[in-house]
């Protein structure tokens, strides 16, 4: 198999089944219900390549920059001092206003030369664009346009409570790179939960069920459930 550059996830135990991490330049799907962990996922991910001195963007159509920045710091990550020395750009659009997203968002891109960039969530296009046709379009070209850019991305999907699908309107699965989806199950007094890898490009992906922890630290990956 071909050898690409690869990009680590900042989620410790994930790397290893994703032949060392996400490869350069890609789009990622990262899906999953409500309180499934994946605000504080695509935040490590953003978080390892500031750590790495790199230039990074995260676009949110639903928190407030302020609200992420006060959530994240329960596990340790502070994005305020890379907020202030302009490292990150953490930028809230308002989805009722979104007319055009892609191209504004790709000039930045290239005159910031950002690196790695979250789009959190695509869910949120539904409430401008009412067709589903204007829907699949917008998404289409914004994952295509980030493709292109060369950076690596991560974008999230919110799946409704007893829906099959991977992703809400149902494109962004097939235009994406990867699929990572986010599980938990409330069993007694206890929320368990779980990681699959449902889809990954040009990797040797690992194809199991794995646990998944959230702790003070962030997301961790364990070993195969079954």
């Amino acid at each position: 198999m071909a050898k690409f550059e690869r990009v680590p996830s900042g989620v410790p135990g994930l790397d290893k089944l994703i032949e060392g991490g996400f490869i350069k330049g890609s789009a990622y799907l990262i899906s999953g219900g409500t309180g499934t962990g994946k605000t504080i996922f695509c935040t490590q991910f953003i978080y390892e390549g500031l750590k790495m001195g790199e230039k990074c963007m995260y676009l949110t159509l639903e928190e407030k920059p302020e609200d992420i920045i006060t959530d994240v710091k329960n596990f340790g990550i502070d994005l305020k001092k890379y907020v202030d020395k302009k490292q990150l750009f953490l930028e809230y659009r308002d989805p009722f206003e979104i007319t055009d997203i892609v191209s504004p968002l790709i000039e930045q891109i290239k005159t910031l030369k950002i690196k790695r960039i979250v789009v959190d969530s695509t869910s949120l296009f539904g409430l401008y664009f009412k067709e589903p046709f204007e829907v699949r379009k917008q998404l289409y070209k914004l994952i295509t346009a980030l493709k292109a850019a060369e950076t690596t991305t991560l974008l999230t999907a919110e799946i409704l409570e007893d829906v099959k699908g991977l992703s809400r309107f149902g494109v962004e699965e097939f235009i994406a790179d990867g699929i990572i989806l986010l599980h938990y199950m409330g069993i007694g007094k206890g929320t368990y939960y779980s990681l699959q890898i449902r889809k990954m490009r040009r990797t040797n992906h690992g194809k199991d069920i794995y646990p998944m922890m959230i702790t003070d630290k962030g997301i961790k990956v364990g070993k195969a459930l079954i």
